[in-house]
């Protein structure tokens, strides 16, 4: 799996989780899900992506948006 895909996976993944989590058990799970946004947001404008950098280290192979 290349690291652009595994990023965007496990974005997917945090903010469904944290979608049924902040439905079914508290509300302030939603809080997740708007810190998942706002990492999206802030590495599409600086590039910057912890996730990406520990799925670099876990080696996935290098994508394009990613460097």
């Amino acid at each position: 799996m290349c690291l652009d895909k595994a990023v965007l996976g496990f974005a997917g993944i945090v903010v469904l989780i944290s979608l049924a989590l902040g439905w079914y058990v508290s509300p302030y799970f939603f809080l997740l899900t708007a810190f998942a946004g706002v990492n999206m947001l802030q590495a599409s404008f600086t590039g910057f992506c912890p996730a990406a950098i520990v799925f670099k280290k876990l080696g996935a192979r290098p994508g394009n948006a990613f460097s």
